[in-house]
């Protein structure tokens, strides 16, 4: 369900629908109706999407730090313990659990922490969000942070985004081999090829490897190199590599990668070829689009199958995209497109609404939203099916 904000509040229309015609339902205001007080703090962290009126929450960037530190090495102790302690295979469900509880501090450190550290809005100071920066690139093989930040900035720029010199088409053009023109369905096979081909996982995790501990920057790679030598030399001389291998490798290469691919994907769209050519904010509210986890619930007067199959839908599909590829403030990338230096990012889903509902002062055009992960993936893939390729890089 791709829907076009529009006013009054929490109003939509479709995509392709004329501005008189009568607002699609909003799936949140409809949880907000039919369910009960109780569950909606839940939904709204679910959704990414706050209930009407929901006052904004206060948190501190650090609550996100420490979240994700506990996230990775719990998940990391969860993955490990059947492989260390052995047990029935009833302990082997650890594994999974584990997996996906580390992939989740993971993505908080990769979108959230490391990302806004690049903008200066983590912690007080520039040279404390550039120190945290440094280590988390080192440790987790993200790039260097000192080039990521200046990569960064030029994908906000108007000017850069979709050419070239911007990250997001390096990593889906180049990186993922997707080109604009080719069939949706062409596309959509190379994206599941990628998942599983070791040979996509390897290329990007050289990629990896080389932004992050050969660089040129000796501080930098020597505290990466250390870091990963006296991992890989403890695991060795305890006899637990393969503890290290299934619990710490593997989320943090495969599983990361999976879900970083599929972030990426939803991260932006391309629009028509006049906007690309304006390069303006208008063309900035084209590109860009929030994508929430969750479903319309069951009519008013439902049965309890309906709603039994809503719940079942939500609470795995939408929870697991939720917790590993929609990390933190990954639903609202729109919002910090048009709000990149804001510290309000910690109340992300709350922020967000407060700017649609205020008219994004300062843009021309609301906000576009897609409702579940594969159909704004689909969306994606479909602008950029019907993109000229001689319309990217300019």
């Amino acid at each position: 369900m791709d829907m076009h904000v529009g006013f009054p509040p929490h109003g939509f229309l479709q995509d392709h629908d004329p501005p008189l015609s009568r607002p699609a339902p909003d799936p949140r205001v409809a949880m907000a109706r039919r369910l009960p007080a109780a569950v909606q703090p839940f939904l709204t962290w679910l959704t990414a999407r706050p209930a009407p009126g929901e006052a904004m929450p206060e948190r501190s960037p650090l609550a996100f730090v420490w979240g994700a530190l506990a996230a990775v090495l719990g998940g990391f102790a969860l993955s490990a313990w059947p492989v260390l302690m052995g047990g029935g295979p009833l302990a082997w469900l650890l594994l999974p659990l584990g997996w996906l509880v580390a992939c989740w501090g993971l993505g908080v450190f990769q979108v959230v922490v490391f990302h806004h550290a690049s903008h200066g809005t983590v912690f007080a100071g520039r040279e404390a969000n550039r120190r945290a920066g440094r280590m988390i690139s080192a440790f987790l093989l993200f790039k260097r942070f000192d080039d990521y930040q200046h990569e960064h900035m030029l994908h906000h720029s108007a000017k850069k985004l979709l050419t070239e010199e911007d990250e997001f088409a390096d990593f889906v053009l180049g990186l993922c081999g997707l080109q604009a023109g080719l069939p949706k369905r062409e596309l959509w096979r190379r994206v599941a090829v990628n998942c599983v081909s070791p040979a996509f996982h390897w290329t990007f995790l050289r990629r990896r490897i080389q932004a992050s501990l050969f660089t040129g920057d000796a501080a930098h790679d020597w505290m990466g190199r250390a870091f990963w030598g006296a991992a890989i030399g403890l695991a060795l001389a305890t006899g637990a590599q393969w503890a290290l291998l299934l619990a710490v490798l593997v989320p943090v290469t495969v599983l990361l990668q999976v879900a970083t691919v599929f972030r990426i994907l939803v991260e932006h769209s391309f629009p028509e070829p006049a906007h690309i050519a304006a390069r303006d904010k208008e063309f900035v509210c084209h590109a860009t689009f929030g994508v929430f986890p969750g479903a319309q619930p069951p009519p008013e007067g439902a049965g309890t199958l309906p709603w039994a199959a809503w719940w079942a839908e939500m609470l795995t599909v939408h929870l697991f995209v939720r917790l590993f590829v929609l990390v933190g403030d990954a639903p609202c990338h729109d919002f910090h497109h048009r709000r990149p230096a804001t510290r309000r990012w910690t109340s992300y889903i709350h922020a967000r609404q407060q700017d649609l509902e205020a008219g994004s002062p300062g843009f021309p055009l609301g906000y576009t939203e897609s409702w579940g992960l594969f159909r704004a993936v689909d969306r994606s893939l479909a602008s950029l099916a019907a993109t000229e390729p001689a319309t990217i890089g300019r």
